[in-house]
């Protein structure tokens, strides 16, 4: 039997004067998982994050987060969730541990508890060696770890992680995203809005996108990349043969081929499938030459794409 879910907005409604930034969003977040929310700019990820965090009242709608209202028992609802956002909010005259500390304090902790805590995440997160200098010598990813740090000194239940890696190099993106990693296996529930899909792919267990203020589409990673279907590759020899390439494969698969490259085009295959050595004759009959042809999962990129572009209002897609 499936839990109830921690996490609940139902026909959630917020404006901004003349801009709706929320048209009826509904989503749901089972315990213990990541949920990623992925949407273009100003598509309504971080209102809708701000609402369930008790930063800003819905005009319409409920959502409840832990069992708790967000607008009615909003402090309850702050008792049990952290939140960091797309820049760390932290002091750069203090040390790594002062602002720990202070946050500690400022999150209703005893002064021995803070203290405890703060030592405790400095030393799992692996800043504990930066601890004791100002933070206006740490580097990004090092800032942005703090503020999750910070976010996590009265153990929430949840935590909002709003584009929480924007801005980080590689090296300290993959330290967030097993920083998150570790959470979950620990059973904290992590909502993370993102922009970057490949952070997406890696992280969520359930994936919610959103575009105009709506959930157009809800399900695992895996399965919204089984709703537009496997895709084919294909790198010519001859660049100037690539036109001709693309006639070939979109008569084949009923849909237009894309470019990708120089040399290189991508197609959706139709349901019924292609086979390889089909589009491999139908080239070599076309007089055109193909280096490599290869089949493929789409990205979810290619699924986030798809998704917006045929997004319309009311009309929520579920996948599983």
């Amino acid at each position: 039997m499936v839990a109830d879910p921690i996490v609940v907005a139902d026909g959630l409604h917020k404006s901004f004067g003349d801009v709706h930034a929320l048209r009826g969003l509904d989503l749901s977040v089972q315990k213990g998982t990541v949920c990623g929310a992925l949407g273009p700019n100003g598509a309504g990820k971080t209102t809708a994050v701000r609402i369930l965090a008790t930063l800003s009242d819905p005009d319409a709608g409920h959502a409840r987060v832990a069992g708790h209202d967000v607008v009615r028992e909003a402090g309850k609802v702050r008792d049990k969730i952290g939140l960091a956002g797309q820049y760390a909010a932290v002091d750069e005259m203090l040390t790594g541990r002062g602002n720990l500390r202070m946050f500690g304090r400022l999150s209703h902790l005893p002064r021995r508890e803070a203290h405890r805590r703060a030592d405790e995440l400095l030393d799992r997160f692996g800043l504990a060696d930066a601890a004791d200098r100002p933070v206006a010598g740490y580097s990004g990813g090092m800032r942005r770890r703090l503020d999750l740090i910070a976010s996590l000194l009265p153990r929430p239940e949840v935590l909002f992680l709003d584009e929480p890696t924007t801005g980080l190099d590689p090296r300290s993106r993959g330290e967030i995203w097993d920083s998150v990693r570790e959470l979950v296996a620990d059973g904290t529930t992590v909502l993370l809005t993102t922009q970057n899909l490949d952070e997406a792919d890696r992280l969520a267990d359930d994936i919610a996108v959103i575009d105009h203020g709506q959930v157009i589409a809800t399900g695992t990673p895996d399965e919204l990349k089984a709703t537009i279907g496997d895709r084919v590759d294909v790198t010519v020899e001859d660049p100037a043969a690539l036109p001709a390439a693309a006639t070939v494969l979109s008569a084949l698969a009923g849909t237009d081929a894309a470019t990708t490259g120089a040399d290189r085009l991508t197609v959706a295959l139709p349901r019924g499938g292609l086979r390889l050595a089909g589009i491999v004759r139908a080239l070599d009959r076309a007089g055109i030459a193909a280096a490599d042809v290869r089949l493929r999962r789409p990205t979810l990129d290619e699924v986030f794409l798809r998704l917006t572009d045929q997004a319309r209002p009311d009309q929520a897609q579920v996948v599983r």
